[in-house]
């Protein structure tokens, strides 16, 4: 469904008029405000072939001219940018504890997020895509009545997802072999719009390929922590699948075979020794029965690390330890120019990186952790939905034009 690639190419196969707009629109979105012929010089498009998709493009209401620019050589020039206004994407996440919906315009920019805590994981799939679904609904309803039309959907899950949609298996969520996609469009009551699914790493790593602190860079994995965990993994600018679709399983790699128990029914998983739900155990052994809402508990570790908790602070080296003995394999394997930290690792990172980036440097085969930088990703606890909104620009980015 979702592929990362490099700058579209001008083409003489296929349907070249939708290729050609992939080529404009990536442009304009990379570079504006610019001009016709700073189109043509830097795409290699032809002048003609550049105004007749411009004009085409304006039309359709994805690009708008902003007026002249005179800092230049020759005749002052008609500058464009992407418009996109009547359109809007839409992006979810499904975790443990929470729902997330996200809406963007064609250049990314947010237009709503919204969150709400929701205990998916003792919950049935069902419920959850049903609750997921009205979420979406308002969503829906909202951007619509600003006079935009949806052009997509994408939900993140935090397991396994195929194809078509599918989980076969999601252990945060308890959910085996569940049609996603299928009850979800069937929940909206085939809204119009295509609706997919993907794993929350992958579109997290989208979202930092896009939007994040490593924007453009080839080769990059987002590590996204939760109640799962799991590594998006762009390589050579395409974002790596697998022959199921199934790469990425960082969290269920085994780091101590005397290890916690975890969901999988195997002892010491990166996800047993890591995860927020093992961190919440790990750090508040207070914790008042089973944890629904894991924000507060989050919230609650960082004051106790802020203010000095000797215990605290034990217990994040730790965990930052291990944590670099996870990313150690991703760097020895996959050699990439940077791992960024998401969902709780983020906020923890503070005090997870120091161990966590010892520990790489430690393990890795290679000099200098082979060039991989270790940080924490900048885009907040919704970059999965957001990668999912990303990702349901795809079919205009890819030069097909939206239904008048």
């Amino acid at each position: 469904m979702i592929s990362i690639h490099t700058e579209p190419q001008p083409s003489d196969l296929g349907d070249v008029r939708v290729a050609n707009r992939a080529v404009v629109l990536r442009h304009v979105r990379l570079h504006a405000p610019c001009s016709r012929a700073d189109i043509a010089a830097r795409t290699g498009l032809n002048k003609a072939t550049v105004s007749s998709l411009v004009t085409e493009l304006i039309d359709r209401r994805l690009l708008r001219e902003t007026g002249l620019t005179e800092n230049r050589v020759g005749r002052p020039a008609t500058m464009l940018v992407l418009d996109g206004a009547p359109y809007a994407a839409l992006g979810a996440q499904v975790a443990a504890d929470e729902l997330v919906v996200l809406a963007v315009d064609l250049g990314g920019n947010r237009l709503l997020t919204w969150r709400r805590a929701f205990a998916a994981g003792t919950c049935s799939p069902t419920d959850t895509i049903h609750a997921l679904a009205a979420l979406a609904r308002r969503a829906v309803g909202r951007v619509t009545a600003q006079g935009r039309a949806v052009l997509g959907l994408t939900v993140a899950v935090p397991g396994l997802v195929d194809a078509a949609g599918t989980a076969p298996l999601a252990t945060a969520l308890g959910w085996r072999d569940v049609p996603v996609a299928a009850e979800l469009r069937a929940a909206l009551r085939d809204p119009g719009f295509t609706v997919e699914v993907d794993t929350d790493a992958n579109l997290a790593v989208l979202a930092e390929q896009r939007h994040g602190g490593y924007a453009g860079t080839a080769d990059l994995v987002h590590l996204a922590g939760g109640a799962a965990v799991g590594a998006g993994v762009v390589a050579g600018g395409r974002l790596l699948r697998g022959s199921r679709g199934f790469a990425g399983g960082i969290g269920h790699i085994g780091l101590d075979d005397a290890g916690p128990a975890c969901e999988c029914g195997r002892h010491g998983c990166l996800t047993a020794l890591t995860g927020l739900p093992a961190v919440v155990r790990r750090l508040l052994p207070d914790a008042d029965g089973p944890v629904t809402d894991y924000l507060p508990e989050l919230e609650r570790i960082q004051v106790m690390a802020r203010a000095g908790d000797a215990t605290v602070l034990a217990g994040l080296a730790e965990i930052g330890r291990d944590l670099g003995r996870g990313v150690a394999v991703l760097a020895n394997l996959l050699n990439p120019e940077a791992v960024v930290l998401g969902g709780h690792f983020a906020p923890l990172a503070p005090w997870l990186l120091p161990a966590a980036r010892s520990e790489l440097a430690a393990r890795t085969h290679a000099p200098g952790a082979g060039g991989c930088r270790l940080d924490a990703s900048t885009l907040g606890p919704t970059a999965a939905a957001l990668g999912g909104a990303t990702a349901a620009l795809s079919t205009v980015e890819s030069g097909r034009l939206p239904a008048a």
